[in-house]
């Protein structure tokens, strides 16, 4: 049986649906693989806790807002939920049950004892005040309070929110309580509990995937990196500092490009300065499309999902691909890659960098115990490399691409599980 979502016409396909086509499609590549039967396809693909919930905001003006929330367990076989939070207006039900399904094969590809959730609030967080960001993220904490804690539900940071975020939640959830619970989130600031190297694991997670899949030498490889934010622009440091080259990065509001190479930290800094890349000048103004296009080593596609489709993909022209986002490249558009002869390193694998340190900050708040930033990057980086290592001696076995030899890799472990433990009653 073939998961499919109910059919529709293609114009009026949301993002999120997008997402979650996507998702559903390569369940259904690995369930094949694997020789899984119906019922137990059908069990994988369906959320095992959906919440959508009203979140009234109270404004600065007196006026009243409502928007939507969600939380999505995808699945909780193998342990506790894990997944971020994402602020952003384009967030429905679909685009986070979609997250949530990669959440779950993606701790189960890198060996944590973690089940696949995620959530979300459909508002653009530039529109509020910090006062009304409070108010909201506190709101919607305590709409999805029977859903979270540290041994259920631990969500983190992702688009639109930071670790000022995770500390509202923390303390929402600890009111509630009676008591402290750091464990309730990651992401968290280190004055409450949070790990060091949390907040550029996803970067640097994406820095050793990329590294690990390039197989030589960094020295003087071509980088261009698509959504200069907290993944991106971090990932292209590390990737600089590596030796790389980064030629051209964008955000939301334009591109800029450098044959020669950018000044990272200079850019970084005068993008944190200015709100964006734009203007920068030590580079050339570019559209956003044209990155795509370019002729460089590494493309690491770091914004949102579906960025990479069948119009665009035809013309990319990098060797390597790292996804940096969840979900950037849909199905049609890996089918053209592949037969290019374009390595995509897949997001469940290149992007686990974040849920990684997320698993030792948590480990680290429910033993009262700290670890130090070498000790943290060294267990991220053997985690790392050891996921990229199976996922490639897959690949190279079975002659399947890297995104499907990760999905029959993560799906594998979440459905033996599954039948391990059995359906109650």
């Amino acid at each position: 049986m073939t998961v499919m979502v109910p059919s529709r016409t293609p114009a009026l396909i949301t993002p999120g649906q997008q997402a979650l086509e996507s998702a559903l499609h390569q369940l259904g590549q690995a369930a094949e693989h694997l020789g899984l039967d119906d019922g137990l396809r059908t069990m994988l693909a369906t959320p095992r806790r959906s919440l959508t919930v009203s979140v009234p905001v109270r404004r600065e003006d007196g006026r009243m807002d409502v928007v939507q929330g969600f939380r999505v367990q995808h699945n909780v076989s193998r342990g506790p939920a894990k997944g971020g939070i994402r602020f952003h207006p384009g967030t429905d039900i679909h685009e986070v049950t979609a997250l949530a399904m990669w959440m779950t094969w993606k701790c189960a590809l890198v060996g944590i004892p973690y089940g696949g959730a995620k959530g979300g609030v459909a508002v653009d967080p530039t529109l509020l005040t910090t006062r009304e960001l409070e108010r909201l993220t506190r709101r919607y904490v305590n709409e999805i309070l029977p859903l979270i804690g540290p041994e259920k539900d631990i969500p983190a940071p992702d688009v639109g929110t930071d670790e000022q975020t995770m500390a509202w939640i923390m303390d929402t959830y600890s009111v509630n309580a009676g008591y402290s619970v750091p464990g309730v989130v990651t992401g968290k600031p280190m004055t409450l509990g949070g790990s060091l190297g949390r907040a550029g694991a996803t970067s640097r997670g994406v820095q050793i995937a990329a590294l690990a899949a390039l197989g030589r030498s960094p020295e003087g490889v071509t980088v261009a990196v698509q959504g200069f934010g907290k993944v991106g622009a971090l990932a292209a440091q590390y990737l600089a500092d590596s030796g790389c080259k980064v030629v051209a990065v964008s955000d939301v509001k334009g591109a800029v490009h450098n044959p020669g190479g950018l000044d990272v930290a200079d850019l970084r800094a005068y993008s944190a300065e200015n709100g964006s890349v734009t203007g920068y000048r030590g580079a050339d103004a570019m559209a956003h499309e044209d990155l795509f296009e370019l002729d460089v080593d590494i493309l690491v596609p770091a914004a949102l999902e579906g960025v990479l489709t069948a119009d665009n993909a035809p013309r990319i022209r990098a060797r390597l691909i790292v996804e940096g986002a969840n979900g950037p490249t849909t199905p049609e558009a890996d089918e053209i890659l592949a037969a290019n002869g374009t390595t995509v390193v897949p997001d469940i694998l290149a992007n686990a960098g974040g849920v990684i340190v997320s698993y030792l900050e948590w480990v680290q708040n429910m033993q009262a115990y700290s670890w130090s930033s070498a000790e943290v990057d060294m267990k991220l980086r053997d985690l790392m490399e050891g996921a990229y290592a199976e996922v490639k001696s897959m690949a190279a076995e079975r002659s399947i691409s890297l995104r499907e030899a990760a999905h029959v890799i993560g799906v594998g472990r979440v459905a033996e599980a599954h039948q391990m433990r059995g359906l109650y009653p």
